[in-house]
């Protein structure tokens, strides 16, 4: 049964396109993972949670849930080199298993498309804070200009607008060239220019005087500091960060050759996503300690306290245009993969050619981020959900991201990761993966018992706390 599987899969793969090499793949599967969550999220989660200690659960978490749950979904797309949907069903039937299993991928893709539809507005903000730092807007800003600056830009819907219009068509732009003029293309550019301005940036930090007192904080663990809350942010960053859940990981992998080891491959873009995270942790903190700034400064870290940082410092005015341009390609790259999915479901299933699924996918999407950028400003008082206690005063952009982050996507990694590990053959694992001996056995493992009861702990605390 494995053999004609193969045989099966290589058949249809070669239709479809496959990623020109490994390094193709890798770039792509770390594009998608790296996103606002590494740069704007992980500093200051780190700042709020004791520094070291956090960033040992969080590369523990990494290990246990992220690695496990990135294999399966990528197991699951190249053995149905198909969207994700169907090559859920797919392998599902090879296994003697219900075709049912596919609401996982059904979920991830839900989730995939509202994420977009908001993160599209948020890649907006990055895009229009180029603008800003490249014309000095933030030099010899106050807080309270700052404050202002970024104020004025959620308190205009017209801007917001005009930002996520921008921020879409750059996402279907590239989406709709297709796998070689379009994902690989792309990805092929803006990666290795996201890790060359991470680079400068860090560059640039070494020279505030307070290098050596971020290396120190991000690196020295304090667990007297590190609460049972932080353990779990740190669980549930670790999935998230790897864009699991949103069967991303089953679309990219439908396009992975069959002669490419998802094990190593997986662990690969595992070690390049932290890299990204640990290097925007110390290009930031000694940017915010020389500024005597507050490192658990929340999500307005981004933009509201860096800004007001690069204003008041020598070549802040560069230092801060680099920096969100950073911010912006490594956003673009998450939109990219946010938006395949869903676009490889409607080609497949629809007359639509790939042009033509890119942009009902991409419009549908920006019309739902619409929603968002009003629950900014003009309905910044619905609260849709308000008659429920937890949801009080939770505007749509609120909603949506609670829903996602919190419902959609640690339900599909936990379906995910039990349909793979309990119900698809252990050989047929072994031969895809190509892991040697005690390596497959500890992933086994893992995926079996680990991770879905990892999984689980966050899922239900993050719908009881």
């Amino acid at each position: 049964m494995t053999q004609s599987n193969s045989v099966s899969g290589n058949g249809s793969g070669a239709a479809r396109g496959l990623w020109s090499s490994r390094l193709a793949f890798i770039l792509a599967a770390t594009g998608s993972a790296v996103g606002l969550g590494n740069i704007w999220k992980f500093p200051y989660v780190t700042g709020e949670n004791g520094g070291g200690a956090f960033v040992l659960v969080y590369l523990l978490c990494i290990a246990v849930i992220g690695i496990p749950i990135m294999m399966a979904e990528v197991f699951i797309g190249r053995n149905g080199r198909h969207n994700p949907i169907t090559s859920m069903r797919l392998v599902a039937e090879r296994n003697l298993s219900a075709p049912g299993w596919r609401i996982s991928a059904i979920i991830g893709m839900i989730a995939a498309f509202v994420i977009l539809s908001f993160y599209s507005v948020i890649g907006g903000w990055a895009a229009s804070y180029v603008g800003h730092a490249a014309m000095g807007d933030f030099t010899g800003g106050t807080a309270d200009s700052i404050g202002e600056l970024f104020g004025g830009l959620l308190a205009s819907p017209g801007q917001l607008l005009l930002w996520h219009t921008i921020f879409m068509a750059l996402v279907i732009l590239v989406v709709s060239q297709g796998l070689k003029g379009g994902l690989e293309r792309a990805v092929t550019i803006l990666m290795p220019a996201l890790f060359l301005l991470l680079l400068v940036a860090v560059g640039y930090a070494t020279t505030t005087g307070h290098f050596g007192e971020a290396v120190s904080f991000l690196f020295t663990p304090d667990f007297g500091a590190l609460t049972i809350n932080g353990l779990l942010i740190a669980l549930g960053h670790a999935f998230f960060t790897l864009s699991l859940g949103m069967a991303i990981m089953m679309a990219y992998g439908s396009y992975l050759g069959r002669d490419v080891s998802i094990g190593r491959t997986a662990v690969s873009v595992a070690i390049m996503d932290t890299v990204v995270a640990l290097l925007a942790g110390l290009a930031i903190f000694p940017v915010v300690f020389a500024n005597g700034l507050e490192a658990g400064a929340g999500p307005g870290l981004i933009f509201q306290t860096l800004p007001l940082a690069f204003g008041n410092m020598p070549m802040g005015g560069l230092f801060g245009t680099l920096f969100f341009i950073l911010l912006l390609f490594a956003a673009w790259t998450s939109g990219i993969s946010l938006l395949e999915p869903v676009v490889e479901w409607v080609e497949e299933k629809t007359s639509l050619a790939r042009t033509g699924s890119s942009i009902l996918v991409g419009v549908l999407c920006w019309a739902l981020g619409i929603a968002s950028i009003l629950s900014l400003n003009v309905w910044a008082d619905v609260a849709p959900l308000a008659m429920f206690e937890r949801f009080e005063g939770k505007t749509i952009f609120d909603l949506l991201d609670f829903f996602t982050a919190n419902v959609l996507l640690p339900l599909s990694g936990l379906l995910t990761a039990v349909f793979v590990g309990w119900f698809v053959a252990k050989e047929s694992l072994k031969s895809d993966l190509a892991l040697q001996g005690g390596a497959f056995t500890l992933w086994y493992n893992l995926i079996r018992f680990v991770t879905p009861i990892a999984v689980a702990i966050v899922f239900f605390y993050n719908l009881m706390s």
